[in-house]
């Protein structure tokens, strides 16, 4: 589904990515590991064309979207949901508002139409009822599953998560993982999901790889990951001080 090819991105004289190779299987959630600035954000605006590479070839179904104008790349950019870190809700629409708006913007569905779809994906993430509350009603982990049903509203092929559990208790961290579990087998999703939670990554993860200065070193199953003798993967996977990551 997605064929990422020696990408290069610097900002000014720091290279953030250094010659990336990854392969995204379609229809599995591959989680990407790495330390914080490492570049795992950088890359994911890159898989949706936010950012453009210097050198490299980004294939989403075997378009280079590197090559694309933003006209063609914004057809494109119809097969992606994003669940931002934030949930990244309009503070000045309500619930429904904002589930609708990829649908107004996008599609010539009418009225009526659109207000059974924002159900139905409120629904999806398990929210019933909630489409005129305004987001600060919300608690976070409810912005994060209305973010969610935002971003599969149009029906994607392909679901970015940045940081999806970040500020959120262990317990809703748990709900929001079994969530991206089941949404991504009920939809038969390509999803790719940007975290630091460890616990997580084993959970919700058929692939994980391990980013580490601007490369991809390791991309395994979780029992391959478990299984690592890469000292950079056995650092960060335990959380310690001690390892070839430097602490700046």
């Amino acid at each position: 589904m997605i064929k990422l090819v020696d990408l290069h991105k610097s900002f000014g004289r720091q290279k953030v990515l250094d010659g990336l190779d990854l392969d995204i299987e379609d229809g599995k959630t591959t989680v990407i590991i790495g330390r914080s600035g490492g570049g795992k954000s950088v890359l994911l605006k890159h898989m949706i064309g936010l950012l453009r590479p210097e050198r490299g070839q980004i294939l989403i179904d075997g378009t280079d979207i590197t090559k694309l104008n933003d006209q063609a790349l914004n057809e494109i950019r119809k097969k992606f949901g994003m669940l931002f870190q934030e949930a990244a809700l309009f503070d000045s629409m309500t619930v429904g508002e904002n589930v609708a708006f990829p649908l107004r913007e996008h599609t010539r569905m009418k009225e009526k139409e659109i207000r059974e779809t924002v159900a139905d994906r409120l629904r999806s993430v398990g929210l019933t009822g909630v489409e005129e509350k305004m987001p600060s009603e919300l608690s976070g982990g409810m912005r994060k599953r209305v973010g969610l049903a935002r971003a599969i509203a149009m029906r994607p092929q392909i679901v970015l998560f940045d940081e999806p559990t970040t500020g959120l208790d262990p317990v809703m961290a748990e709900a929001i993982n079994r969530l991206i579990i089941d949404t991504q087998k009920n939809l038969n999703l390509t999803c790719v999901v940007i975290s630091h939670d460890v616990r997580s990554i084993f959970e919700i993860g058929h692939r994980i790889a391990m980013l580490y200065e601007g490369k991809i070193i390791e991309n395994g199953t979780p029992e391959e990951l478990r299984a690592s003798q890469n000292p950079v993967t056995l650092q960060f996977l335990a959380g310690s001080i001690e390892g070839p990551i430097r602490i700046m």
